[in-house]
């Protein structure tokens, strides 16, 4: 089975896993989880379609339902903060919700449209450094993109848990793979000088 398979699945049923706290917690009236089920099942729902029209090559990869499961179990961590919400009934101010839905907007702009970029660039020429649009300066923008996006569900929570995850997921699973996407691209002549004018990570930062 490819991995994308687990991740796929897990994105697609968060929609209704939020919707399920929502009703469990009788939170119909509670504007922050409603925002929350919104922003979170909206991008479920859109990693799925990106993965149908412009996959991510390294998801494509074959694992066995064992590792599958761990990849299922580890995003499902996710829920934590939906679960903190309803369960608390954590009701956040407008101006804070306009400020999270923002944060979350921005995310989904540079996660997808990198993405896009990546995915259209090696389908075109699948030899290619890509260091131009969103690449031009930071090497990783698709996965601040990420860290926008989770990070807004994170601050919706106004809890130190959801936050923690996060920062577990960047450490050791998002960072090693950049790294190891630094080694591989270092076979390109000019990647040494690509590398010195952008950032890993974060723009203007790391």
């Amino acid at each position: 089975m490819k991995q994308k398979f687990f991740i796929d699945t897990n994105k697609a049923v968060t929609g209704l896993i939020v919707f399920v706290m929502i009703v469990i917690y009788n939170q119909w009236g509670n504007t922050t989880a409603w925002v929350y089920l919104a922003v979170h099942g909206t991008y479920g729902f859109l990693w799925v379609l990106k993965s149908q029209i412009f996959p991510d090559k390294q998801w494509e990869e074959r694992t066995s339902w064992a590792y599958g499961a761990v990849i299922w179990l580890g995003l499902s961590l996710y829920w934590v903060a939906p679960w903190i919400i309803t369960s608390q009934s954590v009701q956040d101010a407008s101006w804070y919700l306009a400020i999270c839905i923002s944060i979350y907007a921005l995310g989904v702009f540079l996660h997808f449209t990198s993405d896009m970029q990546k995915y259209t660039s090696l389908k075109l020429n699948p030899e290619c450094l890509i260091t131009t649009g969103l690449m031009a300066r930071t090497r990783n923008i698709n996965y601040f993109g990420e860290l926008l996006i989770y990070g807004s569900f994170a601050l919706l929570a106004r809890h130190w848990l959801p936050a923690a995850i996060l920062m577990a997921w960047v450490l050791f699973i998002w960072v090693p793979k950049m790294l190891k996407k630094d080694r591989s691209l270092s076979r390109y002549q000019d990647f040494k000088a690509y590398k010195e004018r952008t950032k890993l990570f974060i723009p203007f930062l790391l």
